[in-house]
């Protein structure tokens, strides 16, 4: 496996995976603008790859993330409106492309996940959760509202009323919990939590590439746009697909009972 340090983030290579490590373990992995910038370096470069499909984020020590950095606003409370700004570019612009990027980005979190941490795990395509796991809003707690599209994330995934509770109380929901409600696909011990992440990552970096990115499009296309609509996307979908050499392989492999090796 291949590694480079940026200081508060490590990026690591395995083949077809790509693994970015939060690496501020002893302030639980808040987020700052050093964490902020590297974060987005990391997704930028990674999705940008196209030997990488699939992106796993994790975070060091025994926290997530566990949101913002709140002693950068303490510092200077009479400009944090603008430290806001310049931190919600940095993060909005890794959210922004976790969501259009091609790669499958699985979120592996253990620990507190607060505010932006949920932000970045429920953002994920998809997120295993270990035991220990435990997640809360905390924005209106310290007088603010979601940023890094949480409130879309938790809306769609709890339906309003649930994420309107979610989102106002200091409560924080357990994993099992979040299983239940569906904010994370997998609950899993914590000394398994990166084997497990890991192996979902090979068995999806061995897929068909564009189809999985095609299916990953649909799935978010459906969560604001209409069925019909939907209609038209699927149609278009399949038979660029149908076209492809991975839909080829596919069909004969199927045909032959054999597995499939695609590109």
């Amino acid at each position: 496996m291949n590694a480079h340090h940026q200081d508060c983030v490590i990026v690591e290579r395995r083949d077809r995976i790509g693994h970015i490590r939060l690496n501020r373990p002893k302030n639980l992995n808040a987020l700052d603008e050093s964490l902020g910038r590297a974060l987005l370096a990391a997704i930028e470069t990674l999705t940008a790859d196209a030997g990488i499909r699939v992106v796993i984020l994790s975070g060091e020590g025994r926290s997530f993330m566990a949101g913002g950095d709140l002693s950068a606003f303490a510092a200077d409370l009479e400009h944090a409106s603008a430290t806001a700004g310049r931190l919600i570019d940095l993060f909005h612009g890794t959210m922004r492309r976790i969501a259009v990027c091609d790669q499958i980005v699985i979120a592996a979190v253990q620990g507190p996940v607060a505010g932006g941490g949920v932000s970045l795990a429920l953002g994920s395509d998809l997120c295993i959760a270990a035991a220990d796991a435990h997640f809360v809003s905390a924005y209106a707690q310290i007088g603010t509202n979601p940023d890094g599209g949480c409130s879309w994330s938790v809306t769609q995934l709890l339906g309003p009323k649930r994420a309107l509770a979610f989102l106002l109380s200091p409560e924080r929901i357990s994993a099992e919990t979040a299983l239940t409600l569906g904010m994370v696909n997998e609950v899993v011990p914590p000394d398994q939590l990166m084997d497990r992440a890991f192996t979902l990552a090979e068995q999806l970096s061995s897929g068909a590439r564009k189809a999985q990115a095609g299916i990953k499009r649909l799935v978010r296309a459906a969560m604001t746009g209409t069925l019909d609509a939907q209609f038209d996307l699927e149609k278009a979908g399949f038979m660029a697909h149908a076209a492809g050499a991975d839909f080829r392989e596919g069909i004969t492999a199927f045909l032959a009972r054999r597995p499939a090796l695609f590109e």
